[in-house]
């Protein structure tokens, strides 16, 4: 049972004019302060991202209950948000841990008490193994990282050793593909790694990692065929490692980034029924917000498709037009400082005259480019304007945003909003890139 995150310092954090879109009443109040005073979404300065609690909920309470469903562990992706908020309303629905990037995110995250980390990632350097060397002394903290190879196995070991680890590290074979990312390239390499681990004095085998993400970016034949092929592999390699794996902690499998979740649980599905004692894990991130483009198109889950479980889009962008320069353009104050635009381009869904105001839908727009500080509005409708809304200058646009991973980054505060089209703001999230 993961602990209560250590959360209290964020109530007390003082707001300033450093924080991107926070109303100016609110310089010098603690955040607490600041919510306990009924703040509106309509005091917020433009270019803004908000979330939206009961999407946020509602994809807390689906990925919770499908990951269940099928049998699986989530230690979701911590990386995509790194708000320690809304960590906790992860853990609290029931995720085994979170599963970060970097040594240097975990050291983050252990400030706020997390005792239940997944390193989908290799620790080799000095420093970062002498720090996990000192919090390896906490008997209730679960960590677990990754290797793919001896040369890394080496690097480890050397520093543990010298730093006197007061228990073994946990570590996965990391299993990879040709002209992928990281990982073993093969099986007999793979296995290599794994007898190496075995046999060391400061490392734990752990069990067989990898991500079939970086293997496809869509949902083609072809791409679902390398993907369920590659996790067919995780599962031969961890029956492959039976003799090696002790009797002293915790086995894993895990995969699973936000697209090919499905597959995960169709490739593992046999063999969670057989092995109760792994932890079949997925490390989704991406869920606890979705979005409007990449994974609105490659997700399982998506609300526009069938059956029980359905992820909403809980962020969007909100920018306000300050040039109308010729018919068919308008441009927005928000650009690539504000929004995402590595898996597409925002996607002008809604104007009104002004924050607070009723949203109505916007038709025959799109965003044609992007700069540092501006969106590019394409207007195809009649006149090239906004038609029956008032008055372009000053209005503003609420954009559906692709890929909640550089959503996040962009942003130290970002408003919570009751619901989408609400004005009331229920919470501020903070993040730490």
């Amino acid at each position: 049972m993961t602990r209560a995150l250590l959360l209290d310092e964020l109530g007390n954090e003082r707001l300033s004019a450093r924080d991107k879109g926070v109303p100016e009443r609110a310089f010098g109040m603690a955040v607490t302060e600041f919510l306990a005073s009924d703040p509106r979404l309509s005091e917020f300065w433009t270019p803004i991202v908000t979330l939206d609690d009961e999407a946020i909920e509602n994809n807390l309470t689906v990925m919770a209950q499908w990951s269940a469903s099928h049998g699986l562990e989530l230690m979701p992706h911590g990386k995509t948000t790194m708000a320690p908020a809304l960590w906790q309303r992860q853990l609290d629905a029931g995720s085994l841990g979170i599963t970060l990037a970097t040594m240097g995110q975990v050291r983050t995250a252990r400030t706020f008490g997390l005792d239940s980390i997944m390193l989908a990632n290799a620790a080799v350097d000095d420093r970062s193994l002498r720090y996990l060397a000192t919090q390896l002394a906490d008997p209730e903290f679960r960590f677990v990282c990754w290797a793919d190879s001896i040369a890394t196995v080496e690097a480890m070991e050397s520093t543990l050793r010298e730093a006197r680890t007061p228990r073994p590290v946990d570590v996965c074979v990391e299993i990879g593909a040709a002209d992928g990312r990281t990982g073993a390239r093969t099986n007999a390499e793979a296995l290599e790694v794994a007898r190496r681990i075995a046999a060391s004095d400061v490392l734990r085998l752990a069990g067989v990692a990898g991500y079939e993400g970086s293997l496809a970016h869509d949902r083609s034949d072809e791409s679902l065929d390398a993907v369920r092929a590659y996790l067919q592999r995780q599962v031969e390699l961890h029956d492959v490692f039976h003799d090696l794996y002790d009797d002293d902690g915790d086995v894993y499998v895990t995969a699973g980034g936000s697209a090919y979740f499905d597959l995960v649980a169709e490739a593992f599905a046999s063999a969670i029924a057989a092995d109760s004692r792994t932890l079949w894990t997925l490390r989704s991130g991406a869920y606890v917000v979705h979005d409007d483009g990449f994974y609105r198109g490659i997700s399982p889950l998506d609300e526009g498709g069938a059956g029980p479980y359905r992820l909403r889009s809980a962020m969007r962008g909100i920018a306000r037009v300050v040039s109308h320069p010729e018919p068919g353009l308008a441009l927005l104050d928000g650009g690539k400082r504000d929004f995402p635009f590595d898996e597409g381009l925002p996607i002008p869904r809604q104007v009104a005259s002004d924050l607070g105001q009723e949203w109505a839908p916007l038709q025959d727009a799109s965003i044609l480019a992007m700069n540092d500080q501006h969106s590019y509005l394409g207007l195809t409708g009649e006149n090239g304007a906004f038609g029956a809304q008032p008055g372009a200058i000053g209005t503003v646009v609420a954009l559906g945003l692709s890929h909640p991973c550089t959503t996040f980054d962009k942003w130290r505060y970002l408003p919570v909003v009751a619901s989408q089209g609400s004005d009331r703001v229920v919470d501020l999230v903070r993040t730490f890139f």
